[in-house]
């Protein structure tokens, strides 16, 4: 007799983001002239730079002549696009094999099932607050996870703990949600701690692009050592508005090994078997994406949102808001004032200031009496929410 996969009763009954909609949906039915500024998702508004735009059309062109036309594809995708993303590591130092890059059709995609080709064996070390993502798709796959305290005290940077052992370890940097960075330092004592108990650390780089500090490290190979005990995750999401198109990809050094097996093989064969790769248009899109033209147009969207980032936390300075993120980051990362937990100060600025925010208790236990905003709204938007905000007193 077939059974459902006893795993899922172990999850959270809804993902974050659909109770936040309900409740807004709720709210919207008892107040339908409500006028609602939207700053929790992590979703871009700025349409894709012209440039990108015209290598599509063209693209979608050739799929219109017999003698261009692209049916299938490579699976870890078509070398151009992979050789390009190599490149882009030279401005890090960083030098990758194009056969060491996966391309996929976002990273959220690829966080939760890179897990699968390891052993459930063993548990998964997340920094507690975290992307759901990480932990969800641990729980379904029937691996135990344990959690790192981020926290006021450690600036929501946990470092290792010598007395756990775990097989995998999650790392974002800059993170979703607190958008605190880590250090070169501090990576490399990550590393040297993954190679030490022979752990793999999956390292979620999607905001690289909002970094703006010299010195803070983009990549996780931009330390030595790492090519031996990690695997980097990167999108064209936020940095080039592709999260309708949807493309990224993963880096998994040749170097890394479990035994005498090369880990990138197996994710490559669990790709062959699950994964159709990604369209030809839309990766001539991300191609496109790192020409100098691009790169020049995809600067003023990233200005676009780091200025919307600093008005928001240049006015939660002003009314007396603890918070850290906006710089380097998205997202801001605010503590609830009063004493509210994350939820009731969810409901205070949707019902005072129609202000649509993230619950930080959504990203973990450690997230209680947090609250997440997203800078990816539209500057309109976001200065009327400053104005909004200013209203506020506590």
């Amino acid at each position: 007799m077939i059974r459902i996969n006893d795993n899922f009763k172990n999850l959270e009954k809804n993902y974050l983001f659909v109770d936040i909609e309900r409740k807004l949906e709720e709210y919207q039915k008892e107040n339908p002239k409500a006028d609602i500024i939207k700053l929790g998702i992590g979703d871009v508004t700025l349409p894709l730079c012209p440039s990108v735009i015209r290598a599509m059309h063209s693209a979608v062109d050739e799929m219109a002549d017999k003698s261009t036309f692209h049916g299938y594809g490579p699976q870890s995708g078509y070398m151009f696009l992979r050789e390009a993303i190599a490149k882009n590591y030279y401005k890090y130092n960083v030098s990758i094999n194009p056969e060491e890059v996966y391309v996929s059709d976002g990273a959220k995609t690829d966080a939760s099932c890179i897990q699968e080709i390891f052993s459930p064996d063993g548990y998964a070390l997340v920094c507690d607050p975290s992307y759901p993502v990480y932990v969800d798709s641990n729980i379904m796959f029937g691996r135990k996870v344990r959690y790192l305290s981020a926290n006021e005290s450690n600036n929501f940077l946990p470092m290792p703990d010598e007395t756990l052992n775990p097989s995998l370890i999650y790392l974002c940097s800059p993170n979703n949600p607190t958008g605190a960075v880590y250090s070169r330092e501090q990576l490399k004592k990550w590393v040297d701690y993954a190679i030490r108990i022979q752990a793999i650390i999956i390292f979620d780089a999607a905001y690289e692009a909002f970094i703006e500090e010299k010195d803070l490290p983009h990549s996780i190979f931009e330390i030595e050592g790492s090519r031996e005990c990690s695997i980097e995750i990167c999108s064209f999401s936020k940095n080039a508005g592709f999260t309708g198109i949807r493309c990224a990809y993963t880096i998994i050094p040749s170097d890394l090994k479990i035994g005498n097996i090369k880990v990138g093989d197996i994710w490559s064969r669990r790709q062959s078997a699950k994964f159709n790769g990604v369209s030809y248009v839309t990766q001539r899109a991300a191609l496109e994406v790192f020409s100098s033209k691009s790169q020049k147009e995809i600067a003023e969207c990233l200005s676009y949102y780091k200025r919307n980032a600093k008005l928001i936390s240049e006015t939660l300075d002003n009314i007396g808001i603890w918070n850290i993120g906006g710089n380097n980051s998205p997202y801001i990362w605010l503590k609830c004032p009063l004493k509210m937990t994350s939820w009731e100060f969810f409901d205070y600025l949707l019902k005072n200031v129609g202000i649509i925010g993230t619950p930080g208790s959504g990203f973990g236990p450690n997230g209680e009496g947090f609250f997440r905003i997203s800078s990816f709204g539209s500057y309109e938007n976001t200065l009327e929410a400053k104005k909004r905000l200013e209203l506020l007193e506590f």
